[in-house]
């Protein structure tokens, strides 16, 4: 009499979704891990850089648009691929000079940005804001992260017409808002480092 053993099928579900969960995470590791590579074996691509930004007024408000030059981190793309939402920030600052004491801050803008990827989909995702948009490569929607558009900074009534100010502007990888393994691995790394330096005009308030 011949012995046989079946195998309950329920098991195989579970058994895959397990698998892919640690394909998931090895992943994940993996990029952690080569973010650890010395300056030597890094990319040698430059920082970002602003091609122009400039503060107009639109009825009753103003908004700031600003194109950004440079090529995207081989590393900023592994992540997004590996299924981290990697987050961008861009920040704005207006203030006035004062001869007597420092600059006024008239306002300050923080606009919150992110990357990710969808699998199924195997479409980009740029989320700014609340606005979302998909792209069929990494190249694409790097390429729409690095253009600010109709950006609303500060309403009319917050400048007065005729005075000068002075405008700020920077875009820059928030690091603290990556998982936590990733926020140490990024520190001092050039991989990571994706961030313009602050740009700098006078701007004259025109007429409301």
């Amino acid at each position: 009499m011949t012995a046989s053993t079946l195998h309950s099928s329920k098991s195989l579900p579970s058994l895959t979704i397990s698998r892919l969960a640690l394909r998931h995470w090895l992943r994940l590791l993996a990029c952690a891990l080569a973010l650890w590579l010395p300056a030597s074996l890094a990319d040698n691509r430059g920082g970002l850089s602003f091609q122009y930004s400039e503060i107009i007024a639109i009825e009753d408000h103003y908004v700031v648009n600003a194109a950004i030059t440079g090529a995207p981190r081989a590393r900023v793309e592994e992540l997004v691929q590996a299924g981290v939402a990697v987050p961008f920030v861009a920040e704005f600052v207006l203030t006035r000079a004062r001869w007597y004491w420092f600059d006024e801050v008239i306002v300050e803008r923080v606009i919150d940005m992110q990357l990710s990827y969808h699998a199924l989909t195997r479409q980009y995702r740029l989320s700014v804001g609340g606005l979302h948009r998909s792209f069929p490569s990494f190249e694409q929607a790097f390429g729409a992260l690095l253009s600010i558009r109709n950006w609303t900074v500060a309403d009319t009534d917050q400048v007065t017409a005729g005075q000068s100010f002075n405008a700020a502007l920077r875009f820059r990888l928030d690091a603290s808002q990556l998982p936590k393994p990733f926020q140490v691995a990024a520190l001092g790394s050039r991989e990571l480092d994706v961030s313009t330096n602050w740009a700098r005009w006078t701007f004259l308030a025109g007429p409301r």
